[in-house]
């Protein structure tokens, strides 16, 4: 048994389930920011003869929404580049998906349930958000492939100590 004291939002003594709380709850999921440009348009669209390359950047970002509390808002971050042949910007596209998160774990792992089990909830949805504004922005949808969030964690983990970079847990 732990010797901390229970979440401030536990159910009383003889609640149903006899008062045990899931570990990881999805209270709600927004687009916190997006935006799409095509600098070139129109003529882009003209001169374009092959598909562009597309540089994929993704970032997490975990919060605490009050001081001790046990309710987090979670973020995926992703920019899409999308350039020609001859380095013209075909466009960018940059998404900011978040999630609030009540999480009932033991300190050790809250990190991991944070920058990787809740991003794992939230990249399917901003995964077809970004299919969908590249689509109707008038080029191929960029279908990203699954993230492995686990290997991401370990390697910025690996880039210096405690929390990775542009993460903040507080």
């Amino acid at each position: 048994m732990s010797d901390l004291p229970p979440p401030a939002n536990m159910p009383p003594e003889g609640a149903p389930n006899g008062g045990a709380q899931a570990p990881l709850v999805v209270n709600f999921q927004y687009v916190k920011d997006l935006s799409f440009e095509v600098p070139g348009a129109p003529e882009i669209y003209t001169a374009l003869r092959e598909q562009p390359r597309i540089d994929v950047a993704l970032d997490v970002q975990a919060r605490a929404l009050q001081d001790g509390g046990n309710v987090f808002e979670v973020t995926l971050q992703i920019r899409a580049d999308a350039k020609t042949a001859d380095n013209t910007t075909a466009f960018i596209a940059e998404l900011a998906y978040s999630g609030i998160f009540t999480v009932n774990v033991q300190p050790d792992v809250l990190e991991p349930v944070l920058l990787v089990e809740c991003p794992r909830l939230l990249f399917p949805f901003a995964r077809n958000i970004l299919s969908d504004v590249t689509r109707d922005g008038g080029f191929m949808p960029v279908a990203l492939t699954p993230i492995d969030f686990v290997a991401l964690w370990q390697s910025r983990r690996g880039q210096g100590a405690g929390a990775p970079e542009g993460t903040m847990l507080s």
